[in-house]
């Protein structure tokens, strides 16, 4: 017992040091793991809609054709050529679906359209995948119209015109097409091709999430989160970031760990924020990784157990997060959950304040100063307390001026 306070005591005066080290950004805050990232941002870019076939249409009234023979036959012909191609009989698949979508077949159409776009069975070619997007879009196919909106917006197989893009997509979301109306609120969201209007955005993000779409969900989430063309309720937010955590989205999982951190929209609860940022985490996302090492480094949620937090802190840092660097440069240098070692933790402060933390920056001066873990150097440890000097660490700072050194 003994030991196991003062173990807990020396924990809590290492953590004073820590904010001693900056008062903007303490080591040992609980809360740094939101000063990057609490939400995910908006996606700037609409996303391709990734429905690779329609073999079998999923309403009637969608499905259009010029052709004088039955819909049920050039719907055989079509079903029959994809099948062909996805058993590597391409020529032969491609000829029965090109002669249904020459019928004037819409479904046969599309899908043409994206064998070319992709370059499955025959030679990649947007300018072909246009073409035969083109003629299904035309026919009110609310697939193709998708699509061909996709490339207008990013100038594949034509001139890149975000109008146009707004427009093919306008026709899809009217249909209820979940992609196209996620894709039309991203485009009223950064006003690309259209007026921008967050309001606008919303009202289609939504239908897109009520239709179950991840992305849309976790837009409209951050929308409630923000404030943003609705009025600010983190409880809503939550609501959305569910849906789409709940779909596995690696990104929404951290965002609803995070509000369960803080208790924003719900009860606060550690041991639900660690579940959710465990989800995350196992999925490879960094962030969530970094934050599941800070419940088991600090005992939140679960007991405390310094070697998985090293474990978690590693992941995230190999990934270049730059929280979890300078954390393992702390565990290195205190030696938690690790043997201690300095050479270590100089490397990874120098990998966190090569992108830009001031405290592993100032760490990193210090080592130098005093030629611990490195080589003594100077003007190595002056480079790097001028580098968090200025960008606002007084500790840095205060110490560049006893040294009578500007910054």
């Amino acid at each position: 017992m003994g030991c196991m306070m003062k173990q807990k005591l020396s924990r809590c005066l290492v953590a004073m040091l820590l904010c001693a080290i900056s008062s903007t950004a303490s080591l040992a805050q609980v809360s740094d793991f939101n000063t990057n990232q609490k939400s995910v941002k908006m996606i700037e870019t609409p996303q391709i809609w990734k429905k690779q076939r329609v073999k079998v249409p999923a309403k009637e009234n969608s499905v259009h054709s010029t052709s004088a023979l039955s819909t049920s036959a050039l719907e055989q012909m079509c079903n029959e050529g994809i099948q062909l191609v996805e058993n590597g009989k391409s020529s032969e698949g491609i000829g029965l679906l090109r002669k249904a979508a020459e019928q004037g077949y819409a479904v046969a159409q599309y899908n043409l359209g994206l064998f070319y776009y992709n370059g499955q069975g025959v030679a990649q070619s947007y300018e072909e995948a246009v073409k035969w997007y083109q003629k299904a879009a035309d026919q009110g196919y609310a697939d193709a119209q998708t699509m061909l909106g996709y490339c207008y917006d990013k100038g594949q197989g034509v001139t890149q015109r975000y109008e146009e893009a707004v427009k093919w997509y306008r026709k899809a979301a009217e249909q209820g097409h979940s992609a196209a109306q996620f894709n039309l609120g991203v485009c009223y969201e950064i006003g690309q091709g259209v007026a921008q209007s967050y309001e606008e955005a919303v009202k289609w993000y939504r239908k897109a999430a009520e239709q179950g779409d991840v992305t849309a969900q976790k837009n409209l989430g951050v929308c409630y989160e923000m404030g943003r063309g609705v009025s600010q309720s983190y409880e809503e937010a939550v609501k959305w970031y569910r849906k789409a955590a709940e779909q596995g989205d690696a990104i929404v999982q951290y965002n609803l760990g995070v509000c369960y951190e803080m208790g924003w929209g719900v009860a606060q609860s550690y041991e639900e924020a660690m579940k959710w940022y465990r989800k995350a985490a196992e999925q490879g996302y960094a962030f969530a990784q970094k934050n599941l090492g800070d419940c088991y480094y600090y005992g939140r949620g679960v007991a405390q157990n310094e070697k998985e937090a090293m474990k978690w802190y590693r992941k995230a840092a190999e990934q270049g997060n730059a929280f979890a660097q300078k954390k393992l440069g702390v565990c290195y240098e205190m030696g938690w959950g690790v043997a201690r070692n300095y050479k270590e933790a100089v490397k990874w402060y120098r990998k966190a304040a090569e992108k830009g933390d001031t405290d592993a920056q100032y760490k990193l001066g210090y080592f130098y100063k005093i030629g611990r873990g490195v080589a003594q150097n100077y003007e190595e440890a002056v480079t790097w307390y001028r580098k968090a000097a200025k960008r606002g660490h007084k500790d840095a700072q205060e110490t560049l001026k006893k040294l009578g050194v500007s910054w």
